[in-house]
């Protein structure tokens, strides 16, 4: 890529031959040559050299591959593909049907619950109306005339009505944040005690009052309003069980990802297994740097060239069995070879140092660039309105000056693959928009941030797998261990309970603070 990046289609666009790519072309197309291609049913390999906009910044996905390419490797890429741009095995096809499969089974799971739940919310606000209105319809002339304490109770009834109303759609009417494997236990145990509340209700309703034709319309009334404010205690009820419960902490998990053994803890209240494992994939996105699979083939690569130089010879001849002699010279092998702790002593003291000279070429363009744009605002306050720029010309003017710079040091620390162009580019303009410094704007990429920092179609991972060997509906419990797995790594959470803390009281007589000083009549000469 060339050190000039003037415009947006210079920096993505550019790609030229080299005397290596050209060889790579030769080599590859020999290799990948089908057999078929002889008998003309198929056509030739072609070559094309591509960089598409939706790439990642700074290079493709092939970036991550081997550590012993150059800073400039992407300059001199060269891509080999086929006649057909998309493939598909019966493996893709078998795992494509049955996410698709889970995603219905999921999907009529959740509007099941809340058909459920709709429709039995509906009964119980109309319950109470209905008892109200039910003896004014069917029986009206012979009501004992009720006069102003009925009034005064139709009141109540509305207003408590529309406080349980309020507060249940705050309490159940909520965006779902996630779908979880088995129903919420505490949920389902308070819709079945509704459910049987309210049909106890109607049963008496319709055996003591429809079919007596009870007159008394006072004590109808009242019967309503009894209904209502045992509803207003179920719903205090809920609010306990359901969000007060597991307020007070009682575990402590340790979440480890397994790739890179990043670990954080939490603490917990009373809850199942399956919403404790909400709450830690909440805080995961959260609080853990996102996942860099690129930092993991440094330490493979040099466990396969390690390997790759232990050569064994049998020098029994196939027939014979010397186990233990040929476990001597492995042994053997390996204590001579068993060098690598100097090898990754001086890659990583190496990485280092790039490291931290790519960031200081960073640091220094992006401050230049960032004085650039002071200097323009300054001399575009004098110009015409119709003459000054906005954040996002002036982001795409000053981006060729440190892209190079940018380009090097994602590419140092691998994280070219997290950091399109466009995204730069808005959380440029977005730093000009807001005055930001240019230290405001490196902190995004100098260090890893958290997983809800980046791109969602970069991070985020579409199904996890909750794996306990106990009930997901059961609670925590003191040393239970469970894992959230996803496509390339997973979770591992361990639980241990908070102890019991024991405090005990000593009182200090504040009289009891007295000193003597103690003087010497020798001193030093």
């Amino acid at each position: 890529m060339s050190a000039a990046m003037d415009t947006e289609s210079t920096y993505s666009g550019y790609s030229h031959y080299s005397g290596h790519s050209k060889k790579a072309h030769r080599q590859g197309r020999d290799r990948h040559k089908s057999p078929r291609s002889k008998d003309g049913s198929r056509s030739e390999k072609s070559v094309t050299i591509q960089t598409p906009p939706a790439e990642p910044l700074l290079g493709n996905d092939a970036s991550r591959a081997e550590e012993g390419q150059d800073d400039n490797w992407g300059e001199t890429t060269t891509a080999i593909t086929g006649t057909s741009e998309h493939s598909i095995s019966q493996e893709d096809i078998a795992r494509i049907s049955k996410d698709l499969e889970d995603s219905v089974g999921l999907d009529c799971k959740r509007y099941l619950g809340l058909t459920v739940a709709a429709v039995l919310g509906l009964l119980v606000f109309l319950t109470p109306i209905a008892f109200i209105l039910l003896p004014q319809i069917l029986w009206r002339d012979d009501l004992e005339p009720c006069g102003t304490v009925c009034e005064g109770l139709f009141i109540s009834v509305a207003f408590k009505l529309l406080i349980l109303l309020i507060g249940t759609w705050a309490l159940f009417f909520r965006q779902p944040k996630a779908d979880i494997p088995r129903v919420f236990v505490f949920r389902a145990l308070l819709l079945v005690l509704i459910f049987l509340f309210v049909f106890s209700y109607w049963l008496f309703y319709g055996v003591r009052i429809l079919d007596s034709k009870d007159t008394n319309y006072q004590g109808i009334v009242q019967y309503a309003v009894s209904l209502v404010d045992a509803l207003l205690f179920i719903h205090y009820l809920a609010i306990v069980l359901l969000e007060l419960r597991q307020l007070q902490p009682m575990f402590t998990v340790k979440v480890v990802r397994s790739t890179d053994g990043e670990s954080r803890y939490y603490s917990l209240g009373h809850l199942s297994i399956q919403r404790a494992a909400l709450v830690v994939l909440e805080n995961y996105y959260r609080d853990f740097t996102v996942y860099n699979p690129a930092l993991l083939t440094a330490s493979k690569s040099r466990a396969a060239k390690h390997m790759a130089g232990l050569k064994v010879y049998n020098v029994d001849g196939p027939g014979n069995n010397a186990s233990g002699q040929s476990r001597a010279m492995i042994a053997a092998a390996a204590r001579r070879r068993d060098s690598s702790h100097n090898e990754l002593y001086y890659e990583e003291a190496d990485h280092e140092r790039r490291v931290k000279k790519r960031r200081a070429r960073l640091v220094v363009a992006v401050e230049e660039a960032f004085t650039h744009i002071k200097r323009l605002q300054a001399e575009e306050q004098q110009k015409a309105p119709g003459e000054m720029m906005d954040p996002r010309e002036a982001a795409q003017a000053i981006f060729p000056s440190m892209a190079r710079a940018l380009q090097k040091y994602l590419r140092t620390t691998r994280q070219q693959q997290y950091h399109s162009m466009e995204s730069i580019l808005q959380h440029l303009s977005f730093c000009i928009t807001n005055n930001m410094t240019p230290k405001a704007f490196l902190e995004r990429y100098l260090n890893p941030g958290p997983t809800l920092q980046y791109d969602r179609d970069r991070w985020f991972s579409k199904q996890w797998t909750l794996v306990s060997e106990e009930a997901v509906t059961s609670g925590l419990q003191d040393g239970i261990v469970f894992v959230l797995k996803c496509l390339d790594f997973s979770l591992v959470v361990n639980v241990k309970k908070i102890p019991f803390i024991k405090l005990s009281e000593e009182f200090i007589d504040p009289k009891s603070h007295k000193f003597v000083l103690r003087l010497q009549s020798e001193t030093s000469v």
